[in-house]
């Protein structure tokens, strides 16, 4: 039987955590830009691709 730390090793815990950080980054986007962040800002401080946070900025005109 696995234990906590077998599960957070698996591959699968990785990815699905990896997923989830990645939505929590890209869910932030639209309050950045609010404030007044730049695409170029928001992907540097979030680690996160330019194309990426273009592409939420759109999908919120």
């Amino acid at each position: 039987m696995f234990g906590l730390s077998e599960l957070k090793q698996t591959r699968v815990y990785q990815e699905a955590k990896e997923e989830g950080e990645q939505a929590a980054k890209l869910k932030a986007v639209p309050k950045l830009l609010a404030l007044g962040l730049t695409p170029e800002q928001i992907a540097q401080a979030l680690e996160l691709d330019v194309v990426q946070v273009q592409e939420v900025a759109q999908q919120e005109r």
